[in-house]
């Protein structure tokens, strides 16, 4: 019953964590069902040989076997050039029956696959294991957007679950800030139920209690939001060009909405446990006392999961750059360091207020800045509410936009110091006469890969270039070499960077090539391992069929530059192929954000700028209720109402500064970590700091705060 009849009469101090659940749980139930289109995604009728019954593709695996524990299992990776149903094997088919081909996978060697109208079993039985035998739905495995799909899904998925990810994160963290500002406001209150007899343990149960039903309710509400969203995003991604045309929500699937529930319920359980705690140590004599000054903000238990967190944050950050600092420049990694700093700096935050208020504050002039400044500063409770949120904004969008755009950057000046072309010719299959320009140096390439099993457990693939010409390729290129002599590169050797796990110059590796060949290659020059741009180099004959797909010319001293590029023209004229100047062809190829990790930051940020706007709101409309004596006196002092506005606008102001002070703190930290590993690594360093997309959000928060306090004030 006092439950209930807390909830009645504090409805509107608990609006703001309702609508913080309810939205949590409706991201996270789109979001769910999201996922659950990519793990069981509807089938589809087979296109290419969707006529056959039976169709023959050539090898496209190439599977090894490797050690797992103390036995032995065999291991697969996707071969850069499938092999071809050799024209022997399609001469054997057609003894059992009808067999198609069409020309979008021939080849001189054969094609890439056959449909056959022939009975299964006879099938298997004639081919064995010269090719593989797809029935059914893995008849789609040769159409043409197969791998595209399926490349896709795997793009959704991971946007999804790190959107979902930081959406737990971020409800939690302000459904905790802000039953804690809850607690911090009803101590009155909760003191005088203690005088009246309420033990520790009701209370707790209390606001426990207001708690779950508030869970309930926005997890009710929150299901039905997502439901609704879940098109809407899908749409999205689908119009966005990540998700296939055929991508839809699935019908009948309800784990989403059970997993987005009881999360929901949970997390408003989690956010009101520490300040139920809190609130069951309030003894009665906190209902006598009455004072403005914030005291005993940061209790112990406080102060030592706060020092925890910032110990474990700076030192994984630390162990990282000094131990694996590729990792860190991996999205999953860059995208989740953050959330142990920002969690930190927030649980410290009332350490902080004080001495970053008086330094916010030092130019604020006359009795009004002096109020503001010495309000913030007393009332750390509320400062400390208001600047959490702006923090994870803040913080979120430094961090993650910002160690994208420096990866990025790095990756681009990486591609630029690695050639000396002026011009770069690119299409498939670029005819030999290319490759002979008078007046220039040219030097033609194929993308390839090359495959080698590291610590005996892993099959790792590592994307290769095969070379037509060594010294011509020597004398175009700069490769960051960090050991040995790109010139001595032959058929019988390799070049590889200082991520292979044997990397010494004169050392013999055992690799496998684009076409399953294996080959026991001389390493003859290391390359540094940088942002993991750097792969390994063969030569023609270890191509394994690649063809020749950019070719990059350098003018020789004296010779005509415009005569060259008419060369190259009218070498290639018909050929499909671009000739383009160098700097023209690295701006096209410029590594950059993928649409999907773009995507995928911008809705972890609207969700983060959304958050923050409901909990400042809330905070501070919350916060003015309370204050009615204190803004009364104001008033009784000679205060004009305008005045009063100001100082409580101005004390909000001042906090969302704080709140971008700190995120601006955590920042730099993630930033000098990424820069610290870039610089592990051998890379370019350089920083890209989101001025923009940082700048709008600080923007924002200050709308919302303007708005909100100011709001406030004029219904007083």
């Amino acid at each position: 019953m006092l439950t209930l009849s807390s909830l009645r009469t504090r409805w509107a101090a608990l609006l703001g964590s309702f609508v913080a659940v309810a939205l949590g749980v409706g991201v996270m139930t789109a979001m769910g069902l999201g996922l659950a289109a990519t793990l069981d995604p509807p089938a589809r009728t087979p296109e290419r040989f969707g006529f056959a019954p039976v169709v023959v593709a050539g090898q496209d695996r190439l599977t090894v076997e490797v050690r797992r524990g103390p036995g032995t299992a065999r291991v697969s990776q996707k071969l850069a050039y499938p092999h071809p149903v050799d024209k022997l094997l399609v001469a054997e088919l057609r003894a059992l029956g009808q067999v198609t081909t069409d020309a979008a996978g021939r080849g001189p060697a054969g094609p890439d696959a056959v449909g056959v109208d022939a009975p299964v079993g006879e099938v298997r039985a004639l081919v064995g294991d010269r090719a593989r035998v797809l029935t059914g739905d893995a008849r789609r495995q040769v159409d043409p957007s197969y791998e595209r799909d399926a490349q896709a899904l795997v793009a959704v998925n991971s946007l999804l679950g790190t959107a979902g990810g930081v959406t737990t994160f971020v409800s939690v963290f302000v459904t905790a800030s802000t039953f804690a500002f809850v607690v911090a406001l009803r101590r009155r209150e909760f003191g005088l139920l203690r005088m009246a007899g309420a033990t520790p343990g009701q209370v707790r149960r209390m606001l426990l209690g207001e708690a779950l039903a508030v869970g309930l309710m926005a997890s009710s509400a929150g299901c039905a939001l997502g439901a609704w969203g879940a098109p809407v995003l899908v749409r999205e991604l689908v119009d966005g060009g990540i998700a296939p045309t055929w991508f839809a929500v699935p019908d009948a699937v309800v784990w989403p909405y059970h997993v987005a529930f009881w999360t929901g319920v949970s997390v408003a359980l989690a956010g009101a446990w520490a300040a139920a705690r809190r609130a069951g140590r309030i003894g009665p004599v906190e209902a006598l006392r009455e004072a403005s000054v914030d005291t005993g903000v940061l209790p112990l238990s406080r102060r030592v999961i706060g020092a925890a967190l910032l110990a474990g944050g700076l030192g994984l950050l630390a162990w990282k750059v000094g131990t694996d600092p590729a990792d860190l420049l991996k999205r999953k990694t860059y995208t989740t360091q953050p959330m142990l700093l920002v969690t930190a700096a927030a649980a410290l935050a009332p350490l902080l207020v004080r001495p970053v208020v008086r330094l916010v504050g030092a130019g604020l002039p006359g009795a009004t800045g002096l109020l503001i400044r010495e309000n913030a500063a007393t009332s750390v409770r509320r400062t400390a509410a208001v600047a959490a949120p702006v923090l994870v904004t803040v913080a979120l969008a430094g961090s993650l936009l910002g160690a994208a755009g420096t990866v990025t950057e790095a990756k681009g000046a990486e591609a630029r110091a690695r050639t000396r072309a002026d011009f770069v010719v690119t299409g498939e299959g670029l005819p030999a006469g290319v490759g002979k320009v008078p007046g220039a140096t040219v030097a033609g390439s194929a993308a390839t890969a090359v495959y080698t099993v590291e610590e005996r457990s892993a099959l790792v693939r590592s994307e290769a270039r095969a070379v037509t010409d060594v010294p011509a390729f020597a004398a175009v290129s700069r490769l960051p070499v960090v050991a040995g002599d790109v010139r001595d590169l032959d058929d019988r050797s390799i070049v590889v960077n200082e991520e292979w796990e044997r990397h010494g110059v004169g050392d013999r590796v055992r690799v496998w090539l684009g076409d399953g060949r294996p080959v026991r290659l001389r390493i003859v020059a290391v390359l540094a391992r940088g942002t993991g741009d750097n792969g390994a180099y063969v030569t023609a004959a270890n191509a394994g069929g690649a063809l020749v797909d950019r070719v990059e010319a350098r003018v020789d001293g004296g010779a005509d530059r415009a005569g060259v590029a008419a060369a190259l023209e009218r070498t290639t004229a018909g050929t499909g192929a671009t000739v383009r100047p160098a700097g023209e062809w690295l701006a096209a190829n410029r590594p950059g954000t993928k649409a999907h990790t773009r995507l995928g930051f911008l809705v972890v940020l609207g969700i983060a700028l959304v958050y923050a706007a409901i909990s400042l709101a809330g905070t501070l409309l919350m916060a003015t209720s309370a204050r009615g004596a204190e803004l009364r006196s104001l008033r009784l002092a000679g205060a004009t109402r305008g005045q009063v506005r100001g100082v409580v606008v101005g004390e909000a102001l001042v906090a969302v500064l704080v709140g971008v002070m700190l995120g601006a703190v955590v920042t730099a930290v993630n930033l000098a970590g990424v820069t610290g590993a870039l610089g592990m690594l051998s890379a370019p360093v350089g920083v890209a700091v989101p001025w923009g997309v940082a700048g709008a959000c600080v923007g924002a928060c200050g709308l919302v705060a303007v708005v909100a306090a100011g709001g406030a004030v004029g219904r007083r």
